[in-house]
């Protein structure tokens, strides 16, 4: 069949491609409508060109497939959204127009996910060479809610099929699920390539399978939003860390989080990043400290509602400890050479178990305090804290004898200044008039 502006189409169809095609048991007239009439169209003086009757042609396969249908499977939905941009799709393009093939495992009637779940909805389980047995049912409700959801089987489980089913030969359960997490990277190649500089990889890489791997934080069939719920974050951490996770629920930031639901406190990948987590023994990362805990301390909106203030972060950067770590990490940068680590705020504070400043353990908190400045300075006496002005700017009613010399010394000095240069002045004027 020709058009008008050449390119003609060839209307042979191939009757053993058809037969085996998923439209088999459809009539001809079921999509060529005009058929019915018993006339048959011309077709190529009808449309300018190949394109716009294939155009055209593609229309009539959204009478059974509607949107919501081929929204359920992601090649697809992000085709629709190109296609509400303006976008025109010729479904023809990836299937063909009368060789259509089912999905893998499916039929016209069936999607892949039906089929697979045919088995899977049964208590089956597959087992390893070390003889212990793993549950390979999946919850279709658990799937449902997944943010995987639009995905089909086949898009993780590559390689299966209605008439292929590859078995698995692995020594232990943990093999398996290290081995198939490695799917991921498929998809989430950012992501992966981040976890190769973090610690867990590097534990991984030495043989210890105990390492966490994508599917041990984000689940498998149920993969949840870990950014929508901040609370179930830190749990995850806790199938390894759980003597970390326990102190981290006791202190203030956790029992905002658990207690409170406070989503302004920081959890464990807010501080040690998701997926490229560094060392926290390391020189780097303790330098690193003090900007971290500026992404909350020094955003007034955030500590601005429970009546703290940003100065925290302004009266370390300008006090003798964060000038030094500055200084410190200008020389790491110029030389190899190692630097004295420099006192920052985990150091003063905790790590996992920061306590409130205030109240009745504010004691112990000092006397503690007083212990880690003596790992610097071993003279210290049990004032020594109180000569540091924590991170409070002088007012009259914090620092009151620092604020008023303060004060004094910031009308005295401009004044000395200015009669300097008055001295000068007119000194130099009796100079003058004096020749």
């Amino acid at each position: 069949m020709s058009f008008p502006e050449g390119e003609p189409i060839e209307a042979y169809v191939d009757p053993e491609r058809f037969s085996a095609s998923v439209h088999a048991s459809i009539e001809c007239t079921g999509c060529h409508e005009s058929l019915k009439s018993g006339a048959h169209p011309s077709g190529g003086e009808k449309y300018r060109s190949r394109r716009a009757f294939r155009l055209r042609s593609a229309r009539i396969c959204r009478r059974c497939h509607d949107d919501a249908e081929l929204g359920e499977r992601a090649v697809h939905l992000s085709l629709l959204e190109r296609e509400s941009e303006g976008q025109a799709l010729i479904c023809t393009d990836c299937h063909q127009a009368h060789g259509v093939k089912a999905v893998a495992g499916g039929n016209i009637f069936h999607s892949e996910q039906k089929y697979c779940m045919g088995c899977h909805e049964q208590n089956l389980s597959m087992e390893f060479r070390d003889r212990t047995r793993s549950l390979v049912k999946v919850d279709a409700s658990v799937l449902g809610e997944s943010a995987h959801r639009n995905l089909s089987c086949s898009d993780c489980h590559f390689g299966f099929s209605s008439d292929e089913h590859p078995r698995r030969n692995f020594q232990t359960r943990r093999e398996y699920s290290v081995t198939l997490a490695d799917v991921c990277r498929r998809c989430h190649f950012d992501k992966y390539t981040k976890t190769l500089n973090s610690i867990h990889y590097a534990v991984l890489s030495t043989g210890d399978l105990s390492a966490p791997v994508c599917t041990d934080c984000h689940g498998t069939h149920g993969v949840a939003y870990v950014a929508a719920e901040k609370a179930g974050s830190a749990r995850k951490c806790k199938k390894c860390h759980s003597a970390v996770y326990k102190t981290y629920a006791a202190s203030v930031h956790g029992a905002a989080l658990f207690e409170e639901s406070n989503r302004d406190v920081p959890v464990c990948t807010d501080c040690h990043r998701a997926h490229n987590i560094d060392d926290p023994l390391s020189a780097e990362f303790h330098e690193h400290i003090p900007t971290m805990c500026s992404n909350c301390h020094a955003r007034q909106e955030v500590v601005g509602k429970y009546g703290l203030s940003t100065d925290v972060v302004k009266t370390y950067l300008t006090d003798f400890h964060g000038i030094t770590l500055g200084f410190y990490k200008q020389q790491r940068r110029e030389a190899t050479g190692t630097t004295r680590p420099i006192a920052v705020c985990t150091d003063c504070h905790g790590t996992h178990n920061i306590a409130t400043t205030v109240g009745p353990g504010a004691a112990a908190l000092k006397a503690n305090l007083l212990k880690r400045c003596m790992k610097c300075h071993p003279d210290a006496s049990g004032d020594f804290p109180d000569t540091w002005l924590s991170h409070y700017v002088p007012s009259m009613k914090k620092a009151p004898m620092v604020f008023i010399v303060n004060s004094i010394y910031k009308t005295l000095l401009p004044m000395m200044l200015v009669g300097l240069v008055l001295q000068i002045a007119l000194h130099i004027w009796r100079y003058i008039s004096n020749r």
